[in-house]
């Protein structure tokens, strides 16, 4: 039988401490994104800031980190794997210690998006070096688990967020990432090698700016829409911005002869299927990291202990359901088995609709199992396809490519999914006797949704004198049915176009055949 890993022709140990300091960094990822969503009621408390403000401590990181993978990718190929990988392991740490100094909430936003671009530079560095040291059955095994690592950061983050946050304030749970960051840093400056695409000829700038750009307008417009109105012209235009921007990227990709994005991959439909595949999680699974930890601690008053024992059944599931779609893709199409666990997602969705705010924990955990669970299948395979679908030499574009999907896909839906909450909260709220009679009865609706979709519950019963605090609660309750009953009607509609798309090991086998054929 052969090994799983690297031959003894292989120098021994740098692969295996090549791949422990990207699992580290793999781990602290998650650790940045969840810990501030349950810390937000403390980081609001202590810095203050606008509602739109608040969206900002989760969608900067979110935006820099997806709006930059690209080029990240393609700048470790071009510059040196290594060289990057620490690099952006540095710029971690560095937005870590200034999110704990920050002065106020905007320098706060600022950290975050600095620690978006390190995570950016350290994870596609990091899988690129990957995919130069593991080939074939060891290359699955190792991004399996870069997947289980990142899994063990989502189910761990929010109970360490939490436990933190109680026993030593919000700054300790800043240090978490940075703490693991430290960490995969020591191992990568003693152990990890360096290399480059030889064939690579460095950053492609106007692509990389028109890409950050269309990106940047587009998430700065759905979260200004809430408050300005979707038809203002601040977002308006901001969306104009953003779709003009994305005709420039796609000119530009067309022309230049080393494109950061190469458009020509999009024409296979495994590849394409993969794209379709990372961005489920984000409105599937990534959302409600963000949006339950706010219901459940700002709105319905769970302490952080009880969140965190929630949010650990959510996420919890994605330690060992991976390995499992791993044992399940040698003997079923993987497009099966991720149709298979996005639909069992879906149900799970629909099943956490109808529990109503304050429900009891053990009503709320077989649907919170259930999404992660679904999300699990998929979330095994997705790392593995992400760069078995290139050449080896073309692995850091292809998981510039996969996780740009998936972390802008994020980004965009936490935008999306936060306006549309916003949106059918202060729908709700205006059509209620006690609100619909004041002078300004929709602004004061707009205004104090905003403030319950951020877990401002007592700021929104101040801006509606005329409503308690049940009352809100029953408003939010039916808008997070509605939106979670859309969620999972866009997963069933994923999983059907995925399952179409992925197919079948002949298709797969001949799509990934063309790919490896030399571009003319």
């Amino acid at each position: 039988m052969s090994s799983s890993f690297p031959s003894s022709s292989s120098p021994a140990p740098r692969p295996y401490w090549l791949l422990a300091a990207v699992c580290l960094a793999a781990i602290g990822m998650p650790l940045s994104f969840t810990g501030p969503a349950v810390a937000l009621p403390a980081i609001h408390a202590a810095l203050g800031g606008s509602p739109v403000q608040l969206n900002w401590v989760t969608n900067a990181f979110m935006l820099s980190f997806g709006g930059t993978l690209m080029a990240a990718g393609a700048l470790a190929d071009a510059c040196g794997r290594k060289r990057v990988f620490v690099l952006g392991l540095l710029l971690i740490l560095l937005g870590s210690l200034f999110a704990v100094c920050a002065p106020g909430i905007v320098w706060f936003d600022l950290a975050r998006a600095a620690q978006g671009l390190g995570a950016a530079a350290a994870f596609a560095a990091g899988t690129a070096a990957l995919a130069q040291v593991f080939d074939g059955a060891a290359r699955t095994r190792a991004f399996s688990l870069i997947g289980t690592s990142f899994g063990a950061g989502l189910a761990s983050g929010a109970l360490l967020a939490g436990w933190l946050g109680e026993r030593f304030g919000w700054q300790a749970v800043m240090w978490s990432p940075a703490l693991v960051s430290l960490a995969a840093l020591a191992i990568a400056a003693a152990c990890m090698r360096e290399s480059r695409n030889p064939q690579a000829v460095g950053l492609d700038v106007p692509g990389t700016l028109s890409f950050t750009g269309a990106l940047s307008l587009l998430t700065l417009g759905v979260l200004q829409a809430p408050d300005s109105g979707w038809g203002s012209p601040w977002v308006m235009g901001a969306l104009a911005g953003a779709v003009l921007l994305g005709v420039v990227f796609v000119a530009i990709e067309r022309r230049v002869a080393h494109p950061m994005l190469d458009l020509t991959l999009f024409r296979y439909p495994r590849f394409v299927g993969v794209q379709l595949l990372a961005s489920a999680p984000a409105y599937a699974f990534v959302v409600l990291l963000v949006l339950l930890p706010i219901r459940f601690v700002g709105l319905e008053g769970r302490d952080v202990a009880e969140t965190g024992r929630l949010m650990l059944a959510l996420s919890g599931p994605i330690l060992v359901v991976p390995t499992l779609a791993a044992w399940l893709a040698h003997r079923f199409p993987a497009g099966a088995i991720s149709a298979v666990g996005l639909l069992v997602c879906a149900v799970g969705l629909y099943a956490l609709g109808r529990c109503a705010p304050g429900a009891a924990p053990r009503e709320l955990l077989l649907p919170l199992l259930l999404i992660g669970g679904g999300i699990g299948l998929p979330w095994g395979l997705m790392d593995g396809l992400a760069v078995g679908v290139v050449p080896r030499e073309r692995a850091g574009m292809a998981s510039g490519i996969f996780n740009t999907v998936r972390v802008a896909g994020e980004g965009i839906a936490l935008a999306l999914v936060g306006a549309a909450l916003t949106a059918l909260v202060g729908a709700r709220l205006a059509h209620l006797p006690g609100v619909g009679s004041l002078a300004s009865g929709s602004s004061a609706a707009s205004q104090a949704a905003q403030q319950v979709t951020t877990g401002g519950l007592q700021q929104a019963l101040t801006l509606l004198p005329g409503l308690d605090r049940a009352a809100v609660l029953q408003v939010y309750g039916d808008a997070f049915a509605t939106l979670l009953l859309g969620l999972a009607a866009v997963t069933v509609l994923t999983a059907v176009v995925v399952f179409a798309f992925l197919r079948g090991e002949e298709q797969a086998q001949g799509a990934e055949a063309a790919l490896n054929c030399p571009a003319s």
